[in-house]
């Protein structure tokens, strides 16, 4: 799938052409062209790479994308490689969706790995703000890096919301065995670790772009890139903080684990020592050798009154001590 754009002067004149027709556009400096393309194959690259003169080293990022974002400067155009984040429904996976970004003088080229990014949203962005479109290039890739450090913001929320749920279930009156409590704990500390390898060097890439000698950025659209480097700031203050939250829960979890342990062992020694005792007393009674009460009723109800009153006066101590 391609879908292609056209600004003139900042205003959308033609779109839906064949992306082979961009070198003709280009030619223009006036105009400024977009083209995306979803998941192409090799030969289709090709052809794009050969329309802009695009460097080979990026082409094959686009191909084999880094694990991480970056930003790499070659001689004719910028090359960035971004994510798109979600959060997987009904669990705490991470999906990501590469983006590789060609920026020209005057043509911006996205190339998305799969649909989970929403190219209707960007064109969307660009049609809500068309009286800053005759910014050109720097109009639109402020508006898709907008977009994707947005659903970073998204995607930081859902994982705060499901460290507060860790949070609450940790004091519950019946935790059970803890074996779920501490699945998910690993899951959410899996992919804060995957969300943090993303969020981390978009600082690096929003900062590389300010770069004046770049020339990337108007003088205009600076003060909006540098809001977007303030929300990448946040979303990275944010992830660190969601690491430390889930080591504590975590370390938090294994104290409850062991006061848990710990209040068993009490309870299960009181009552062995109150068990013990009946058990002293019948075995010193069943001896072969004659004692005092010996075959006789009163020797019986003796050592049952002393069961009785030892075990009740143990009990006592016990839960008093809140050993019971």
């Amino acid at each position: 799938m391609v879908r292609t754009r056209l600004y003139r002067d900042g205003v959308l004149t033609a779109e839906g052409f064949p992306y082979a027709e961009i070198s003709e556009h280009l030619s223009d400096p006036a105009n400024t062209v977009w083209f995306d393309l979803l998941a192409p194959t090799p030969e289709k690259l090709a052809v794009v790479r050969e329309e802009l003169g695009l460097h080979e080293l990026a082409v094959q990022d686009v191909l084999q994308p880094p694990p991480r974002p970056k930003l790499a400067l070659y001689d004719t155009h910028l090359f960035l490689t971004l994510y798109a984040v979600s959060l997987e429904h009904g669990s705490a996976g991470l999906h990501l969706t590469g983006v590789s970004v060609f920026v020209t003088k005057n043509a911006l080229v996205t190339v998305r790995s799969d649909e989970s990014c929403d190219i209707d949203a960007i064109v969307a962005r660009w049609d809500a703000s068309r009286d800053m479109a005759a910014h050109g290039v720097s109009f639109l890739l402020y508006a898709l890096i907008d977009y994707i450090v947005d659903g970073h913001f998204d995607v930081a929320q859902g994982l705060d919301d499901r460290v507060e749920e860790l949070e609450d279930g940790l004091f519950v009156d019946n935790p059970g065995n803890g074996r779920g409590m501490q699945r998910r704990m690993f899951d959410i500390r899996r992919t804060t670790v995957r969300f943090r390898r993303v969020v981390l060097p978009m600082r690096e890439v929003v900062n590389g772009l300010l770069r004046r000698d770049l020339g990337v950025v108007a003088s205009d659209m600076a003060p909006y890139y540098q809001d977007v480097y303030d929300h990448v700031l946040r979303v990275s203050d944010w992830t660190e903080s969601l690491r430390d939250l889930v080591g504590n829960v975590y370390e938090t979890h294994l104290n409850l684990q062991g006061y848990r342990m710990n209040d068993i062992m009490k309870r299960v020694t009181s009552w062995a020592a109150i068990i013990a005792v009946p058990t002293l007393i019948t075995g010193f009674y069943g001896q072969n050798i004659p004692f005092p009460g010996f075959a006789k009723d009163a020797g019986f109800w003796t050592s049952s009154l002393l069961i009785v009153v030892v075990s009740y006066v143990l009990y006592v101590i016990f839960r008093r001590r809140d050993w019971l």
